[in-house]
Order: structure tokens, then C-alpha cells, then sequence
């Protein structure tokens, strides 16, 4: 903030998350919530944007879900309660990020976006397996498994898997902001639902996981190349 105000800097948009707060026992969310509230202190005109879970070309869920789905017979759903997900087209959030930055719009607020279809965790799961042509086994497992496996993958993979912060959004849902915030106006609100042709323009090569995603092997691969 501080090296913007210097810059002369008149507007600054932040992507935080639809359920950043303080104090809930998540780094990932405490983390970003002090930086809403470093935003909103700073006196400079701003936006802060709580998008919840996002996809399209490059972004984690639909590449790790792909790659899981092409290297796994199985795909363990996050707990025995299906949460529920409001999937976000990152074009959809570009569309606000735009209209906050190049036409001044949405000054001094705080806004949830999240995208316009509501759909359990489970079915946007298999919405992504249609996609990729895979039909894999599906079942529940319990928070502390995913917690474990989420521990590992983090010390293992140069990407994890899933993260100890990703098992905390999934096992909580991603529909509702926390604390409550301002809405996007009519005309910015996300038009793009979690249809497969959506899913198919937003899918990585179809490849599964391999030993260059692992810490250790990595580095081996990249020596031998």
C-alpha cells in the first residue's frame, strides 16, 4: 500500500476469497482476510472481490482433477456431507475486475462473486469426470483422511493434489461469504454456468500425474532432460 500511494497509484482491485475471515484456524483464510482489511484501511480507492471456487485454462481445479481422473480408478469426495459449490468462470470475474478497475465502478466496496449455478460438491466433481471421458468409482471419505492425504501431498508434490487450506473450503462449501458482504449489481453478475463446454474449454492436456510431479523425482527428470 505503502509503494502504491508512493506510485501514485489511484485504485487497487483485490482478489481475495469468498470466505476469508479471521480467526477460523486457516492460515489460507486468516491471510487473506488481513490483506482485505490492509486494502481497506489503506485510504486509497479500492475493491475488494471474495470470488469463490474459480475454474477455466490453467487454474487448479479443473488440471488436478483432470490429472486425477486419467491416473485413478477412484476419487474420494470430501466427508460424508456434501457441501455445496457455486462454480466461477474466471471470465465471468474478469468481467467485474474490469468494470472495478478501467471504469471506476464498485468504489469502496467489498463484493461476493460466485457463479450463477449452485450444485453440490459431488455433481461438480462429476460434471469435470464427463468432461474428461472418465468414470471413475466415487465415494465418501472422512475430513481426517483428506486432512492426512493434504499433509502429504504438500511435502511430496511440486503442486499438492489438494491443500490442507482446499479441505477446509470443501469440507465448509463455497456459496455463502464470510463475514457477509455487498453483491455485484444485475449487470455484472456471473452469467456462465458449469456446463461441459465450459469444463472442456478450461481442461490441460489430458495426461495423468506422473514422477516430475514429486518433489524429489523432479529434480531427477529435469537433470536427466
Amino acid at each position: 500500500m505503502n509503494a502504491a500511494r508512493r506510485a501514485g497509484v489511484r485504485k487497487l482491485v483485490l482478489v481475495s476469497f469468498l470466505r476469508a475471515r479471521p480467526a477460523c484456524g486457516s492460515g489460507y483464510h486468516e491471510s487473506k482476510f488481513a490483506a482485505e482489511e490492509i486494502v481497506r484501511g489503506s485510504g486509497l480507492d479500492y475493491t475488494v472481490l471474495k470470488p469463490g471456487v474459480i475454474y477455466g485454462r490453467g487454474d487448479h481445479m479443473l488440471d488436478h482433477l483432470s490429472h486425477a481422473f486419467h491416473t485413478f480408478p477412484v476419487f474420494g469426495l470430501v466427508g460424508f456431507k456434501d457441501q455445496l459449490v457455486r462454480p466461477l468462470a474466471i471470465a465471468d470475474l474478469v468481467h467485474v475486475m474490469r468494470a472495478a478497475i478501467v471504469e471506476g465502478r464498485l468504489s469502496r466496496q467489498t463484493v461476493a462473486v460466485t457463479g450463477p449455478e449452485e450444485m453440490t460438491l459431488g455433481e461438480a466433481v462429476r460434471r469435470v469426470a464427463r468432461a474428461v471421458g472418465k468414470r471413475p468409482l466415487m465415494f465418501r471419505l472422512p475430513l481426517w483422511f483428506h486432512y492426512a492425504l493434504a499433509w502429504l501431498w504438500e511435502r511430496t508434490m511440486t503442486i499438492p493434489l489438494v491443500s490442507l487450506g482446499q479441505v477446509r473450503i470443501l469440507s465448509e462449501g463455497v456459496v455463502e461469504p464470510l463475514p457477509a458482504c455487498g453483491e455485484e449489481p444485475e449487470d455484472l453478475k456471473p452469467r456462465r454456468g458449469f456446463s461441459a463446454e465450459q469444463i472442456r474449454a478450461g481442461l490441460p492436456e489430458a495426461k495423468a500425474f506422473g514422477w516430475a510431479d514429486f518433489h524429489c523425482l523432479s529434480r531427477v527428470c529435469r537433470r536427466e532432460s
